[in-house]
């Protein structure tokens, strides 16, 4: 997909990877909207970029940023999302509807209300998943919300043909979501890489038309043994975490 001049919309993007998708997506000269819910933040990265700035708590729904979209876009990149870790048993109720409304909740209500517009453009959609799609202790939750987004990003890419859709694994990403889960990044590896990395990959998988990007890309070896031996799977996530 050619994103020069088309009209793109990043959500999440106030740091992390939504930031650095943006940054690539600008160099490519594409009409960016940028949302988030932190309103400094998000205005630093749409000044650097020359986008439009829409604060949206998209956990609280998406009828504010569709009111504000300036033009119907081309092309989506969901990246907005917030993780939690501990035991399944020590997570608040609310926590656990704060991860389902911002994760899967409002990345299928966006791509429902926005998918007719797209269907006409021959757009793309991103979804930014997670490797814990597959399943990781101690983010039970997360990895829920996750392994649903790549469902419904497999069911999309089904329905609408007309539509490209990208879904992207990606590992541990040096970003402020490990402090805002509730627990720091702890182990030797792998090693975090950099969101602007994962940026890269994205925009990639979006120039070829890719099925599914998993970065970095030795990680697609776990999927394939979750994918033809999920028991085997399991017994090495408890031994090697």
């Amino acid at each position: 997909m050619r994103v020069a001049e088309r009209v793109a919309l990043v959500t999440g993007a106030s740091s992390g990877i939504g930031a650095a998708v943006a940054q690539r997506l600008a160099g490519d000269g594409a009409r960016l909207v940028l949302t988030g819910r932190d309103p400094e933040r998000l205005q630093q990265v749409a000044e650097r970029t020359g986008a439009k700035a829409v604060v949206a708590d998209l956990a609280a729904g998406v009828d504010t940023l569709l009111d504000a979209l300036p033009a119907r876009p081309a092309l989506v990149v969901h990246c907005a999302g917030v993780g939690a870790a501990g035991p399944l048993e020590e997570l608040s109720p609310a926590r656990v509807d704060e991860l389902l409304d911002l994760n899967l909740r409002a990345p299928i209500q966006l791509t429902r209300a926005l998918l007719p517009g797209l269907r006409e453009e021959r757009g793309h959609l991103v979804f930014v998943a997670s490797i814990a799609a597959l399943g990781v202790a101690g983010e039970a939750v997360y990895s829920a919300t996750k392994a649903g987004l790549r469902g419904f990003a497999d069911a999309v890419r089904i329905e609408a043909p007309e539509v490209g859709v990208t879904t992207v694994l990606p590992g541990a990403v040096d970003t402020p979501y490990f402090g805002r889960r509730g627990r720091e990044y702890d182990r030797r590896f792998p090693r975090p890489i950099r969101a602007d990395r994962v940026a890269e990959e994205i925009v990639r998988g979006i120039r070829r038309g890719s099925v599914e990007v998993v970065t970095p890309r030795w990680l697609a070896l776990g999927a394939k043994v979750h994918g033809a031996a999920p028991a085997l799977f399991a017994r090495a996530s408890r031994r090697f975490g």
